[in-house]
């Protein structure tokens, strides 16, 4: 949509999605090879993202919990946030914990036209780490 100069432009479009990353990444330069799907993609005028969050699916070690961000359609995907996610063993009687990576209302994470994040993961795990976003679109 068509912007007006000089005024304030919030997000339009409220949007969530999540993906699952299950092979381990150890490649850190700008093509990961084992990144997970897209997570988030921004719309035409960028996205305002808010929340991203990961929970594993499976008992898992101490895990690098890794974010990439891409302005070329994933040609090119920069490393730009880590967590880690504490080694937990599942089970039904226990909460299985969320690794949070910061983002909020106040501290958003910017993104510009199109660009797309990708996650990843630093060990491998069959059952997957999901992790979650929720993001606005200008």
């Amino acid at each position: 949509m068509p912007v007006t100069a000089n005024s304030i432009v919030t997000p339009q479009a409220p949007k969530a999605a999540t993906a699952v990353a299950t092979v381990a990444n150890t490649d850190y330069d700008d093509i990961p090879a084992n990144a997970a799907g897209a997570l988030v993609t921004a719309g035409p005028n960028g996205a305002r993202v808010t929340k991203i969050y990961a929970i594993p699916r499976a008992t898992v070690t101490a895990t690098q919990l890794q974010l990439y961000r891409s302005a070329d359609a994933g040609t090119t995907k920069r490393l730009f946030d880590s967590a880690l996610m504490a080694a937990y063993t599942m089970a039904a009687t226990t909460e299985a914990p969320t690794t949070d990576f910061g983002y909020s209302e106040d501290n958003p994470l910017i993104l510009v036209a199109n660009e797309v994040v990708y996650p990843a993961i630093g060990v491998a795990l069959a059952a997957g780490v999901v992790f979650v976003a929720e993001w606005g679109d200008y």
